[in-house]
C-alpha cells in the first residue's frame, strides 16, 4: 500500500520539524508527513548546548552573521536577509518559547532546557495535523512522473514534493548522487586538539585568552583556550577546527600550532615588558606570581619550560632566559596528534554542492519539487547557535516558497 501526501519531509530533526510547521501554518490544506529513521525525533536538539539547546546567536545583522560560516558565507547572505536571528526569536516567542541572551551572545530558552523546544515542535505538529512517523529508514527514492516515491523498510510513500532534512546522512547523499547531485565529501568540523606536552599536562581546567596559528597555513584564531586532559579546547581551538576542517583533515590531524598566551603582544614587546619586570621585582622569585592576565599555574609552567628554576629571582635572569621566556609566552610550539569530538555536537563540513541549490527557494537546481533544509548541504558554522540558525532560515525560506 502506498501512503499519499502532498509533502514528505525526510528527517525528524530541527530543520525537518521547523519546515513542516511553517509549511502547514502557511497552507493548512497541505497533507504533510515527517519520516524519521530513529525511534525518537529531535535527538540532536535534546543534547545540543549541554541539554539546553543553543537556539541561535544574538547577531542581528545578516552581513555580520554570515561571517560565522566557514562554508556557506556567500550563499546565506540572501536567505539571512529574509529570516535572521531576530525573526527566530520572534517565531519562538509566538510559539510560547521565550529566549534569553547570554554574555557570549548565545541564545537559549529561558527555561534552560531543550525540552521547551521539543515540546513546542511536538505540540505544533500535533495541532496542525502533521504526521510524525518514526522507525522509517529510507531505503530508496524514485522519481515517478510528477511524484516522488519513497520506500522505507516497511512502507511506501508517495508525495508531490520531497524535502530532505537528513543532516550528515551518507546513505541519503549516495541516493542523491545517483540522481546526479555532487556531494562534497564530509570531514569533521568543530573538534578539539589532542596534545601530549609536559607544559600543559598538569593544567586541565586552565583557560587563557590567546591567539593560535597553524604552522605552514594561513589559519589563525583568537579567543579563549581551555587546557583539557587530552590537550586543548575552547572557542579559539574550535574556531580553528571549523575554518581549517579540510586543511587539517588533509594533514591527517598531525600538525604544529603556535600559541601566543599574551594574545596580541609580540615577542619584542614581551621581552621589553620582562626587562621592566626584572628591574621592578629584582628580589622576587620569577615563578611565584603571573605578571600577565592568565593563571599562576600556567605562568609557572612556562617559566620552568624556559629553563628557569623555581627559586630563580628576577635579578638573576640571563639574556637567554629572558628570550626563552618571551618566546614561550608569545610563540609556544605544540604538536597536535589527532582530534577529539567536541561534546556531542558533532558537525561535519560537506554535503550537497552549494552550486546545485537555488537559495531563493532551497530547491534543487537539478530536480523540480526536491528541496533541502539544514546540514544536508555543504554549510556549517562555528559553535554558538549558528548551525541551528541555518536550519531555521532554510526551513522558513523553503516553507514560504512551497
Amino acid at each position: 500500500m502506498n501512503q499519499d501526501f502532498d509533502i514528505i519531509i525526510v528527517g525528524g530533526g530541527a530543520a525537518g520539524f521547523f519546515t513542516a510547521i511553517n509549511i502547514v501554518e502557511k497552507n493548512p490544506k497541505l497533507k504533510v508527513a515527517i519520516l524519521e529513521r530513529g525511534a525518537e525525533v529531535l535527538q540532536k536538539v535534546r543534547i545540543s548546548g549541554g541539554g539546553r539547546c543553543n537556539v541561535t546567536h544574538a547577531c542581528f545583522e545578516p552581513n555580520e552573521l554570515v561571517k560565522y560560516y566557514p562554508r556557506g558565507e556567500k550563499e546565506l547572505r540572501g536567505p539571512f536577509h529574509q529570516f535572521c536571528s531576530g525573526d527566530t526569536i520572534e517565531w519562538f516567542e509566538k510559539h510560547g518559547v521565550e529566549l534569553k541572551i547570554e554574555d557570549d551572545g548565545r541564545m537559549f530558552p529561558v527555561s534552560n532546557s531543550s525540552q521547551s523546544i521539543i515540546d513546542c515542535f511536538l505540540q505544533a505538529t500535533q495541532k496542525l495535523g502533521i504526521k510524525v512517523l518514526t522507525g522509517q529508514s529510507v531505503q530508496s527514492i524514485f522519481k515517478k512522473e510528477n511524484n516522488w516515491k519513497i520506500e522505507t523498510q516497511n512502507e511506501n510513500y508517495i508525495a508531490e514534493k520531497l524535502i530532505l532534512a537528513t543532516g550528515s546522512n551518507p546513505k541519503i547523499w549516495e541516493m542523491l548522487q545517483s540522481y546526479g547531485h555532487a556531494i562534497v565529501s564530509p570531514v569533521p568540523s568543530l573538534f578539539t586538539f589532542n596534545i601530549k606536552d609536559s607544559r600543559i599536562k598538569e593544567l586541565p581546567g586552565v583557560a587563557a585568552q590567546v591567539t593560535v596559528k597553524v604552522k605552514d597555513t594561513k589559519l589563525e584564531s583568537t579567543g579563549p583556550l581551555l587546557i583539557t586532559h587530552w590537550g586543548m579546547s575552547g572557542p579559539a581551538v574550535l574556531k580553528l577546527s571549523a575554518w581549517g576542517a579540510r586543511i587539517l583533515h588533509d594533514k591527517n590531524y598531525q600538525f604544529t600550532i603556535f600559541v601566543n598566551w599574551l594574545n596580541d603582544v609580540d615577542a619584542t614587546d614581551a621581552e621589553k615588558k620582562l626587562k621592566e619586570l626584572k628591574q621592578e621585582h629584582a628580589k622576587k622569585a620569577v615563578s611565584k606570581k603571573s605578571p600577565f592576565d592568565f593563571p599562576n599555574r600556567l605562568w609557572e609552567s612556562l617559566v620552568l619550560a624556559s629553563g628557569i628554576e623555581t627559586e630563580t629571582k628576577w635579578a638573576d635572569l640571563s639574556k637567554a632566559q629572558l628570550q626563552n621566556l618571551s618566546n614561550q609566552l608569545t610563540n609556544g610550539t605544540f604538536q597536535v596528534n589527532g582530534k577529539s569530538t567536541f561534546k556531542e555536537e558533532f558537525v561535519t563540513a560537506g554535503g550537497i554542492d552549494l552550486k546545485e541549490i537555488n537559495f531563493k527557494t532551497m530547491q534543487s537546481k537539478l530536480h523540480e519539487n526536491l528541496y533541502f533544509a539544514g546540514e544536508i548541504v555543504n554549510i556549517d558554522a562555528i559553535t554558538g547557535g549558528f548551525n541551528f540558525q541555518n536550519a531555521w532560515t532554510s526551513g522558513f525560506i523553503l516553507a514560504n516558497n512551497i
